[in-house]
C-alpha cells in the first residue's frame, strides 16, 4: 500500500502516519517529491486499512499497489530516480558511459583501456576482478589482486569503478573497492547476495538473467530495495534465444517498458547483447535511441590479446569514434555526455 500526503503535509504529520504503520509491524519506505510525498507500507494491507489513515486530514489517499513488485514500480514512485557515483548522474539528463575491459589482467592493460576511454568521453570504469564462466579451464580472473588494481587505476585516473560481485560472501570484499556493485545476469536470482547488497548504501547494477522475464528482473530489484538500498541501476544486457548468429538476443524494446513500469534508470550493454564488436557501435545507438540512461560497453587496447570477450571488445579508437556519435544522438534525445 501507499500513503499519498497532502502537498502541504508538514515533517511531523509525515512521522506520524510513518510511526503509526511501523506501530503495526509492517515495513516502511519513505519516498519524498518535488511535488508529493508517498510512504511505502510493506505488508499485510489489511493492516493498513484498519489504520484508518485517511481520515487524518494531511493524508490524502491511501492506495494498493497493483504490481507485484512494490518499490520498484512508478505506483511507488512516479518520479526518476537519480543518483550520483562520482562526478556522474545516473538517471538524470546525463548519458552514462561505462566502459572498460571484460576483465582486469594486468595494471597497464587497465590503465591504458581507463585512460582511452575517459579521454573519449566515459564516465566509468567497468572491468571484472572475478570472472564468472562457462567453462572452469577459462581465465576466471584477478580477484582481489584485480580489484586492488581497479582501485589504483581509480586514484590515477578519478574514474568511479564498476565490477561484479559473486556471491553472498564475497559482498564486503568487493564493496570495499567498488563505487557500483554488478550483479551478472547468472546471478541475477541469486536471493541470498540480492538481501546483502540490499543492507549496502552503494549502487548496484543488476543485470537482466539469460531467460528471466521482465518482471522476474523488477522483481530481483525488488529484494535489493526491500533490504533498504534504493540505489539499483538496471541493465539489460540480452536474453538467450533460438538466434546463434549473435551470443544473445539483445531486447531494446525492454528499456520502454522498463522505463514505463518503474523509476530505476536503466542502462543497455550492447558487448554482451551481440558478442561482436561489429555490431556494438549501432546497438548502442538503438539504445539511446530506445531511452536508455546510459550503456556499458567492452573496450580492450588490445581487443585481439584479450583473456577473455575479445570479440566483442572495442579498440579504443572504436569507442572514440562512438563517443562522438553518441554524444551527437544524445543532444537529440535531450541528454549530454
Amino acid at each position: 500500500m501507499i500513503i499519498v500526503m497532502q502537498p502541504a503535509a508538514k515533517e511531523e504529520e509525515v512521522q506520524h502516519v510513518m510511526t503509526r504503520l511501523e506501530s503495526a509491524g509492517l515495513g516502511v519506505h519513505l519516498s519524498k517529491g518535488q511535488f508529493r510525498t508517498i510512504i511505502g507500507a510493506i505488508g499485510d494491507e489489511e493492516l493498513v486499512r484498519n489504520l484508518g489513515l485517511e481520515a487524518l486530514p494531511f493524508v490524502e489517499k491511501v492506495l494498493p499497489i497493483t504490481k507485484p513488485f512494490k518499490l520498484v514500480s512508478r505506483e511507488f514512485k512516479a518520479e526518476d530516480s537519480v543518483f550520483k557515483v562520482g562526478n556522474c548522474t545516473i538517471g538524470g539528463s546525463q548519458l552514462v558511459l561505462m566502459a572498460g575491459p571484460c576483465a582486469v589482467e594486468s595494471e597497464e592493460q587497465l590503465l591504458a583501456a581507463a585512460e582511452g576511454v575517459k579521454a573519449a568521453g566515459a564516465q566509468i570504469l567497468r572491468g571484472g576482478a572475478f570472472k564468472p564462466r562457462t567453462s572452469p579451464y577459462s581465465f576466471q580472473g584477478l580477484e582481489e589482486k584485480g580489484l586492488k588494481l581497479l582501485a589504483r587505476v581509480r586514484e590515477k585516473t578519478g574514474l568511479p569503478i564498476v565490477t561484479e560481485v559473486m556471491d553472498q560472501h564475497t559482498v564486503k570484499l568487493v564493496a570495499e573497492y567498488a563505487d557500483i556493485m554488478q550483479v551478472g545476469a547468472r546471478n541475477m536470482q541469486n536471493f541470498y547476495m540480492l538481501r546483502e547488497l540490499g543492507k549496502l548504501q552503494k549502487p548496484v547494477l543488476l543485470k537482466r538473467g539469460l531467460s528471466a522475464t521482465i518482471e522476474e528482473w523488477l522483481m530481483a530489484a525488488e529484494y535489493i530495495m526491500a533490504g533498504g538500498n534504493h540505489q539499483v541501476i538496471l541493465c539489460e544486457r540480452g536474453i538467450r534465444t533460438f538466434e546463434s548468429y549473435t551470443r544473445n538476443t539483445l531486447d531494446l524494446s525492454a528499456v520502454p517498458v522498463v522505463k514505463y513500469l518503474t523509476h530505476l534508470p536503466v542502462i543497455v550493454d550492447p558487448s554482451h547483447g551481440t558478442g561482436n564488436w561489429r555490431f556494438v557501435p549501432a546497438m548502442s545507438r538503438a539504445a539511446v535511441a530506445a531511452g536508455a540512461d546510459g550503456i556499458m560497453v567492452e573496450v580492450h587496447p588490445q581487443p585481439e590479446k584479450a583473456l577473455c570477450d575479445g570479440a566483442q571488445s572495442l579498440t579504443i579508437e572504436r569507442f572514440t569514434s562512438l563517443t562522438k556519435e553518441l554524444s551527437q544522438l544524445a543532444a537529440v534525445m535531450g541528454k549530454y555526455i
